[in-house]
């Protein structure tokens, strides 16, 4: 309760309540690059977020491009939040809310990449929907997600990681790369290293369990 109520004072840690998204919109919707990062760099959004491991690693990578993570749970968030305001990070900020409203706060093709990191595998069929690489989701994707851009996924999860697959072939995206076993089969050169060098507080923990991390890429490049 501590660490939600220190977020909350954060200047790189946004939340909206849902209502007041419906009425008054986001300040932030489709002017992040000129209000908050006060650059016109790239912006990649993490969607899930969890501590923002990921998202931070990346921003301390690629300082020439701005990073947003997503989640619900902002005491989770904390941990990142804090990590970039003591390390004068200033290329990256998070959002507490859900996936689901992603339209609200950020603009048409605002976003130049996106990154699903562990994400809840819903494994149970009334679920399914719920799965950040449902369709409904990729509709949602589509709307932020400058045309012909990259989204990753990273999981644990057998059952997750084909399913995408598969709703990758049926949606008619191209896969760029895939690797069902990452740490044990490595990455080509033209794949960039924080794909395997920067790792998820659950990634970490799934890899001393010794669960089998997988990865594929693609572009969603089917749009109207």
């Amino acid at each position: 309760m501590r660490q939600f109520a220190e977020t909350k004072t954060f200047p790189n840690f946004f939340q909206v309540h849902y209502l007041e998204l419906q009425s008054d919109g986001f300040e932030m919707q489709g002017k992040w690059n000129k209000e908050y990062f006060k650059n016109d760099n790239p912006i990649v959004l993490e969607l899930g977020c969890g501590k923002g491991d990921y998202v931070v690693g990346l921003a301390r990578r690629y300082p020439n491009k701005n990073f947003i993570g997503v989640d619900l749970k902002g005491n989770r968030m904390w941990r990142g939040a804090k990590d970039a305001l003591d390390e004068n990070l200033t290329n990256v900020a998070f959002v507490r809310g859900l996936v689901q409203n992603i339209g609200y706060y950020f603009g048409n093709e605002e976003i130049s990449e996106i990154w699903i990191t562990f994400p809840d595998p819903h494994l149970e069929s009334p679920r399914v929907r719920k799965r950040l690489t449902f369709p409904t989701f990729f509709e949602l994707y589509k709307k932020v997600l400058k045309k012909e851009h990259l989204i990753h996924l990273k999981t644990d999860n057998e059952v997750f990681y084909n399913y995408t697959l598969d709703i990758i072939k049926e949606l008619g995206f191209s896969k760029i790369y895939e690797n069902d076993n990452l740490y044990k089969k490595g990455v080509p050169e033209y794949i960039e290293d924080e794909v395997c060098e920067i790792k998820t507080y659950y990634e970490e923990k799934w890899l001393k369990i010794g669960r089998t991390i997988h990865y594929v890429r693609f572009v969603m490049n089917n749009k109207d």
